[in-house]
């Protein structure tokens, strides 16, 4: 029988570091060391030479954090995806509460057969560009109708259509079901793509005026959606062929395969890549509430500004009325300000005047010597040259006894191999010319 007059034992208050303290002592005498196996996933190294990142595998994920001093033993560069063999200490990362995994060793146990794969395709339609980023197309901010590609048993499907109808009830979601897992699976993916490619304006030539006139809600994004799972499950998204029909959409695609961690060759190809299924349908609906909040803000705002437009026209009336009131005062000041203007005119003249006339006498004053020292130069050079001329005249070589021979066509001679016998010659001496008749040029 219970006796309500004994109290019960007081359960132990922790403080929180205390009790993380705690944690990691549990962890360190049940567990350290141990030794894990699993997934690289959001591998990092930052700055400081530590590295962060984690472990995964299908059931489970476990932070991991390795300092320099263990960094630098590494023998190979850790990439995602790859399996590796890690060794190290359990603890508690008390700043945060996390429980993380101290690596001291790490060494590659090898890569499934799946992962080899995708890696192999994901290199080469990366090398195509189908990964490019100037590819990728912005979401429209509010489509016409949202076109929805996963399984009729899928969560996902749950999910997205209970997000779309909380935030936008009244943007029409055309499913196009098909298998997410499986053999057949991107077969169905691809044709129930196409199905929603005929609903979109580019397929059905529709003028954007005329859009609105059609009975089918036209498709302005596309959502393919699928809940996690191990890379088997996803595998049916690394498929070549869906990667094709994705890059041929004419309308944005949001894929949202998997958890925040999974990547599968569609989400590189699509236009956005959304962590969920449920991010991938918060990512093109817009709330409701946030255009009618956004609508009533526009509204307000417009009134504001009517409001000050017409309080403005007002002080100008006012002003406008002050002003016709009294054209007299307005006048007079005119006048003022007329006169001031003049005096400040003349006064500005008188001075740039006076600056004028300086400039000018020092300019003449310092000209005229220049000029008389130029022309002094100009006689100099012009003496010296015709001292340089004279010693170049020729008739001073002829005062010395010398004479210049010319033949009858004018030539000068300057040696016997130009003459021969009986050939007229004349000869320029200093006071005249002398015909010459050559009797034996060789003597």
């Amino acid at each position: 029988m219970f006796d309500a007059s004994i109290p019960e034992p007081k359960a132990r208050v922790w403080q929180v570091g205390a009790l993380c303290r705690a944690i990691a002592d549990a962890l360190q005498a049940r567990f350290n060391p141990v030794q894990v196996q699993g997934e690289l996933t959001g591998f990092s190294r930052a700055a400081s030479g530590h590295c962060y990142f984690a472990l995964k595998d299908a059931n489970g994920q476990l932070r991991c954090a390795m300092f320099k001093r263990a960094a630098t033993g590494l023998d190979f560069s850790p990439r995602d995806g790859e399996l590796v063999e890690v060794s190290g200490r359990l603890g508690v990362y008390e700043p945060r509460g996390d429980l993380q995994l101290i690596v001291e060793r790490m060494s590659r146990a090898g890569l499934g057969n799946l992962f080899e794969q995708f890696l192999q395709l994901k290199a080469k339609l990366e090398a195509l560009g189908w990964f490019d980023a100037a590819r990728k197309r912005p979401l429209p901010a509010m489509p016409r109708a949202i076109g929805l590609v996963t399984s009729l048993g899928a969560a996902a499907l749950h999910d997205v259509v209970t997000t779309l109808q909380r935030r936008v009830p009244h943007i029409p979601v055309i499913l196009a079901p098909a298998s997410v897992q499986g053999a057949s699976a991107p077969a169905e993916l691809i044709s129930a793509l196409s199905k929603l490619y005929l609903l979109t304006q580019s397929q059905k030539g529709l003028e954007p005026d005329l859009a609105s006139k059609n009975k089918t809600p036209v498709v302005d994004v596309i959502l393919l959606v699928r809940g996690g799972g191990a890379i088997e499950d996803l595998w049916a998204f690394n498929d070549e062929a869906l990667a094709q029909a994705l890059r041929q959409s004419p309308v944005p695609v949001v894929c949202g395969v998997g958890h925040e961690t999974d990547f599968t060759i569609a989400d590189f190809v699509a236009d956005v890549r959304a962590p969920t299924p449920t991010a991938a349908a918060e990512l093109v609906a817009q709330p409701q509430e946030a255009w009618l909040n956004a609508l009533a803000h526009q509204q307000q705002r417009l009134m504001d500004a009517l409001q000050r437009v017409l309080d403005r026209h007002d002080q100008r009336l006012d002003h406008a009325a002050q002003r016709l009131g009294r054209p007299s005062n307005r006048l007079a000041l005119q006048q003022l300000r007329l006169a001031q203007t003049a005096h400040h005119m003349q006064s500005g003249l008188r001075q740039t005047m006076a600056v004028r006339h300086q400039h000018l006498d020092h300019v003449a004053a310092r000209l005229l010597p220049a000029l008389q020292r130029g022309v002094q130069s100009q006689q100099q050079r012009l003496a010296q040259a015709a001292m340089r001329l004279g010693l170049l005249d020729p008739h001073l070589v002829l005062e010395r006894g010398y004479a210049w021979l010319q033949d009858a066509q004018g030539q000068a001679i300057g040696s016997v191999q130009q003459t021969h016998a009986g050939q007229v010659l004349r000869a320029t001496l200093v006071d005249g010319t002398v015909d010459l008749t050559v009797s034996d040029p060789a003597s």
